[in-house]
């Protein structure tokens, strides 16, 4: 296999990350609307939550797509 090829199947690989971090955020927003909607009295407290888990999911994307940017251009 050339070098140059197997550089663009690592960075397609590094991009799944990207899939998985689609589907975690899915969960959490999931997840708290179904336990906003039981108990709404609660929901203002698990707000703050909801946004760090948002943050901590996001930047794990983000972190996928600059190791496949990496491997494309730096490597």
């Amino acid at each position: 296999m050339e070098a140059e090829a197997a550089k663009f199947l690592g960075a397609g690989l590094a991009c799944l990350g990207m899939a998985g971090t689609a589907l975690g955020l899915g969960n959490i927003f999931g997840s708290f609307l179904s336990g906003a909607l039981r108990n709404p009295s609660a929901a203002d407290a698990q707000f703050p939550r909801l946004i760090f888990g948002f943050a901590v999911t996001e930047a794990l994307g983000i972190f996928s797509l600059l190791v496949a940017l990496l491997l494309l251009f730096v490597v």
